[in-house]
C-alpha cells in the first residue's frame, strides 16, 4: 500500500486566524470523507468489499422501490366456500443479531492499513498519557486502538505516563488512570514513566546543541510569538539568540540546570526551520525550567523536558514500531520524525486517526473542575459525566465501551457522536448480557381481599427468557403486592390497558389476572396510598379471561425478605444542548435542574440477592475472573475484587440499572444506566 504523503517542507500550509493549516492533511483528511459518500469507482477502490455490497444492495432496493411492476391481468375469482390458506408468512427471527466480531476495527479499514505500511515483525504500540487528570470516554478509543492493535498482532503496548510536567501531575491520576486500562480488559506489557529517561533525554538535549541542532533562548513569550508572525501573520524571522556558538549554548544550558536561571527565563530551543510552513517546526521548546519537585525524581532536576522532545524519544527507546495518536498531532509527525534523525536515533513510524468527541457534555479537566467545585456534581466519578471512572460507576460494562468503539471504526475522520447514539449501543448490549429482575419505583400497595392473610404462592422467573443458562429465581406472590404508581389510573380511558377500578390486569408471571376495586387517597396531597382488589382464579374447570396487559410487582413476604428497598437515581444528561459551551453564560448556565431525580422507596424483587452473589454481569473485558460473593466501592484495593456497578439488571418494563458505591448494609443505592427502548413514549 502507498505510504501517507511524508510532510515536509515542500508541503504547503495556510494561515486560518490564529492558526495554520496543512492543505495536504485536510486533503487527505477530506478524501476520507469523500470515499465513504462517493459511489465513483475511484471511491470504491477503499470500502472493504462487505461494504461495497451493503451500498449496491441499498442502491439496487431503493430502484427496485421506483420501478412500478407492470401490470399483472386479474386473477379469477375464488369459490365463495373456500377458506383462505392458514399458512402465515415467516416471522423475522426474535433473536438478537449476532454481535460484531470484536477485531473488526483491526481487520480492515485504517488500521489495517496502518500495519501493511509496515508489518513488523513484532509490533509495540504505546499509550501515553498526561497523568494530569482522569481520562474520559474519548480516551476509550486510544486505549482501545493502541492495546488492541498490539494484541491483534501478537505484539505488546506500554502504558507510558508522560510525566513531565510536575506542576499538574498527582498520583491519584496515575493510579486511576492504570486502573481504568486494566478495566478496559489490557494488561501494559510494562509500565513506564517518561521520567524513567531524564538522565538520557539530558544527554540527547546536549548533543543535540552539539550538532548545532538546539540553542538557549531568552527571549519573552511576547517576543517568541512576534518571531512566529505576530498576530497578524507577519513575517517570519529567527530568534537573537540562534546563531550563538554551540559551545555558549551548551555552557547556559547547563546553567539552566544547575539554577542560575528562574522559571521562564531562559530555554532550550530546537533549530529547526523557521521559514517551514508548518508551525511545528518553528523552533519548538525542548527544555524549561520549572521550580516544582517532581513527584518521582524529587528535587534532582529543574529543567524538564516538553511533549515534542520527549515523546519521539521515548517512543525511540522502547522500540515502538506504530506511534499511532489522533490527528491533532498530525502537524507534529514532522518535528518527530526531524528529533529522531537529528540526534540519530532509532525513529518509529507515527500515525494518526480521528478522535471521538461526545457532544451532549464536556470533556475539558478544567471544567468538570469546575462542577466538582460548585458542587454541581459529587466528584470526577459523578454517573451523569463522560469520564471513565463516572462511566463505571454509573453502571457501563467495559465490553459496552469497547463494542461500542469497535461499531465507530477508525478512520483519520473526527467522530462527533451524539450521547443517545451511545447508549443505544450500550443498551443493545446489556439487552444480552444481564438479568431481568421486577422493580418498582414509586410502589402503591394492593391489598387482594379475597387471599388469605397467609396466603403465599411461589412464583418462578427466569432471569433472562431468551437465555435459560442464566437460571430462575423464586419470588413470593402475597396477598400484599406493590405496583408502580404509574401503572394506576383513578379514572379508566379506553386507551389505558393497566389497572383501574373494574379493570383486570395481569401481574408477570402469576396465573390469573387481579381487578381493582377501589382506592384510598391521603387527603392533604390527593395521593394514591392503597388499592384494594381480587385475585380472579376461576373456579375449577373454568377458563378466565386473558388480560390485555402485564406489569411488573413486588410481593409483600417477611419470611422471603421481600420487598428489598432502595433509592433508586434516575440519571439524565447534565446538559440542557447539544453543545454546552455554545450556550448562553456558557456551560454552567446549561446545567439541568432535572440531570438526578430520586426516588428514595423503590421496590425490588428478592431475584437482586442472587445476582449480588453471581457478579459481575457480564464477566466480560476486565471484570473477568473476578472473586464472587463480595463486592467493593474501592477499586484499588483489590481489583479482583467486583465493585458494586458490576451488580447489573434490567429493571423489568423500567430501564437498566446497576449498584451504586453509596450502596451500605443498610441501604441499597440504584443508578439507572440507560433507559429502556420504550422509555421515549411508555406503552399505556
Amino acid at each position: 500500500m502507498a505510504r501517507l504523503p511524508r510532510m515536509s517542507q515542500t508541503i504547503n500550509y495556510v494561515l486560518v486566524g490564529p492558526r495554520s493549516i496543512n492543505v495536504a492533511a485536510l486533503i487527505h483528511i477530506g478524501r476520507v470523507h469523500f470515499i465513504n459518500m462517493a459511489t465513483e469507482d475511484k471511491a470504491k477502490e477503499g470500502v472493504p468489499e462487505r461494504s461495497k455490497e451493503n451500498v449496491e444492495r441499498a442502491v439496487t432496493d431503493q430502484t427496485a422501490k421506483k420501478q412500478k411492476a407492470p401490470k399483472q391481468p386479474r386473477p379469477p375469482k375464488e369459490p365463495k366456500n373456500v377458506k383462505p390458506s392458514t399458512i402465515k408468512p415467516a416471522k423475522a427471527p426474535s433473536t438478537p443479531a449476532e454481535p460484531l466480531d470484536p477485531d473488526t476495527m483491526f481487520k480492515e479499514g485504517w488500521l489495517k492499513a496502518v500495519h501493511a505500511e509496515r508489518p513488523a515483525e513484532h509490533v509495540f504500540t504505546r499509550f501515553p498519557p498526561e497523568p494530569n487528570g482522569y481520562l474520559h470516554i474519548g480516551h476509550s478509543k486510544a486505549i482501545a486502538v493502541n492495546f488492541g492493535f498490539a494484541r491483534y498482532h501478537g505484539g505488546d503496548c506500554y502504558l507510558r505516563f508522560d510525566d513531565t510536567n510536575p506542576e499538574a501531575e498527582e498520583e491519584q491520576f496515575f493510579v486511576a488512570i492504570q486502573e481504568m486500562v486494566e478495566w478496559l480488559g489490557f494488561r501494559p506489557y510494562k509500565i513506564t514513566y517518561s521520567s524513567d529517561n531524564f538522565d538520557k533525554l539530558y544527554e540527547l538535549a546536549e548533543k543535540l546543541i552539539a550538532y548545532d541542532g538546539a540553542y538557549v533562548c531568552h527571549c519573552t513569550d511576547e517576543e517568541i510569538k512576534m518571531q512566529r508572525g505576530g498576530p497578524n501573520h507577519g513575517p517570519r524571522f529567527a530568534c537573537a539568540h540562534r546563531e550563538r556558538p554551540t559551545e555558549e549554548s551548551l555552557a547556559e544550558f547547563r546553567a539552566m540546570r544547575d539554577g542560575k536561571y528562574k522559571a521562564r527565563e531562559a530555554f532550550l530551543r530546537m533549530k529547526q526551520n523557521i521559514e517551514d510552513g508548518n508551525p511545528q517546526m518553528w523552533d519548538l521548546a525542548a527544555y524549561r525550567i520549572l521550580e516544582t519537585p517532581h513527584h518521582r525524581t524529587g528535587k534532582k532536576w529543574r529543567i524538564y523536558p516538553t511533549y515534542d522532545f520527549t515523546h519521539c524519544l521515548c517512543d525511540s527507546f522502547e522500540g515502538i514500531t506504530h506511534s499511532l495518536c489522533t490527528t491533532e498531532f498530525l502537524q507534529s509527525r514532522v518535528s518527530y520524525e526531524w528529533l529522531c534523525d537529528a540526534v540519530k536515533v532509532y525513529k518509529p513510524m507515527q500515525r494518526e486517526y480521528g478522535r471521538l468527541n461526545v457532544t451532549g457534555t464536556i470533556m475539558s479537566k478544567r471544567k468538570i473542575a469546575k462542577l466538582v467545585e460548585l458542587g454541581v456534581v459529587r466528584g470526577w466519578d459523578d454517573p451523569r459525566l463522560y469520564t471513565l471512572v463516572a462511566l463505571r460507576r454509573r453502571g457501563i460494562p467495559p465490553g459496552a465501551i469497547l463494542s461500542f468503539i469497535n461499531e465507530l471504526g477508525v478512520s483519520t475522520a473526527l467522530t462527533n457522536i451524539q450521547i443517545v447514539r451511545f447508549e443505544q449501543s450500550v443498551r443493545k448490549y446489556l439487552e444480552l448480557t444481564v438479568p431481568r429482575l421486577m422493580l418498582v419505583l414509586d410502589p402503591v400497595p394492593v391489598v387482594i381481599d379475597n387471599l388469605p392473610d397467609d396466603y403465599v404462592e411461589e412464583v418462578e422467573l427466569p432471569f433472562a427468557p431468551k437465555d435459560p443458562a442464566m437460571g430462575s429465581h423464586i419470588v413470593p406472590f402475597t396477598k400484599t403486592v406493590y405496583i408502580d404508581r404509574s401503572d394506576f389510573r383513578e379514572l379508566d380511558s379506553k386507551d389505558f390497558f393497566r389497572m383501574a377500578p373494574g379493570k383486570s390486569v395481569g401481574l408477570l408471571k402469576v396465573p390469573y389476572p387481579v381487578k381493582a376495586t377501589s382506592f384510598k387517597k391521603d387527603e392533604t396531597s390527593g395521593r394514591v396510598t392503597e388499592i384494594h382488589a381480587e385475585y380472579e382464579k376461576p373456579p375449577e374447570g373454568e377458563s378466565f379471561k386473558k388480560p390485555k396487559t402485564y406489569i411488573q410487582w413486588v410481593g409483600k413476604s417477611e419470611r422471603h425478605g421481600s420487598p428489598i428497598v432502595a433509592e433508586a437515581r434516575i440519571l439524565n444528561s447534565l446538559f440542557k444542548s447539544e453543545y454546552p459551551d455554545a450556550a448562553d453564560g456558557g456551560y454552567l448556565n446549561d446545567v439541568r435542574d432535572d440531570s438526578e431525580e430520586i426516588y428514595p422507596s423503590a421496590m425490588i424483587e428478592t431475584g437482586l440477592t442472587e445476582i449480588r452473589l453471581r457478579a459481575p454481569w457480564p464477566e466480560e473485558a476486565g471484570e473477568q475472573h473476578m472473586k464472587k460473593g463480595c463486592l467493593t466501592g474501592e477499586h484499588s484495593k483489590d481489583s479482583r475484587v467486583p465493585g458494586f456497578e458490576t451488580v447489573r439488571f434490567q429493571g423489568m418494563r423500567v430501564a437498566y440499572f446497576c449498584l451504586d458505591k453509596d450502596t451500605t448494609a443498610d441501604k441499597v443505592v440504584l443508578n439507572r444506566i440507560v433507559s429502556l427502548k420504550e422509555d421515549a413514549g411508555k406503552a399505556a
